[in-house]
């Protein structure tokens, strides 16, 4: 069961990758990848179960080597590409394994803005001089799209990345 779980998500995220081309800017291809992925797993949970799981048997390494040419061509050198890339692939497996846990917790028949009031409530009842913070993104916390804010954070780690050029 684990090796056809296992095919699949190699089969899943390799779509993913093929239907990104070489002629694209690799910061955009880079995005396209991320965002391939964070949308295969919003579709189909298991598939981040089973990247988060397993790494050295997953599709972990397409991710890298994917990742590896993108950040190549993006200019990043070799001595940093490394780190570069596993601030990616790291990125898009914590979202993964989450947004799988939740998947599993919250199925997609439940009321996302029910859910996430919920949440809301709970972070608002803490003390707000030991969680200003907290407090203060509870209202952007009840309205934020998970793709938006999965993009945002890849585009800061391309920022960063750049910095290395």
């Amino acid at each position: 069961m684990a090796s056809a779980s296992l095919s699949s998500t190699d089969h899943v995220v390799g779509c993913v990758l093929a239907d990104v081309t070489g002629s694209i800017d690799p910061a955009e291809a880079i995005r396209a990848i991320a965002l391939g992925v964070f949308d295969t797993i919003d579709a189909h949970p298991w598939v981040g179960a089973q990247l988060s799981s397993e790494t050295w048997r997953s599709a972990k390494p397409w991710l890298f080597e994917s990742g590896g040419r993108q950040f190549k061509a993006f200019g990043v050198p070799e001595r940093a590409r490394f780190a570069a890339v596993s601030a990616i692939v790291s990125y898009i497996l914590g979202i993964a394994g989450q947004n799988a846990a939740n998947a599993r917790t919250f199925p997609h028949e439940q009321d996302r803005s029910a859910f996430l009031a919920s949440i809301v409530a709970r972070w608002t009842q803490l003390d707000p001089a030991e969680f200003p913070f907290v407090h203060q993104v509870a209202a952007q916390l009840r309205e934020h799209d998970d793709r938006e804010q999965f993009l945002a954070g890849i585009d800061l780690i391309l920022a960063g990345i750049a910095t290395v050029r």
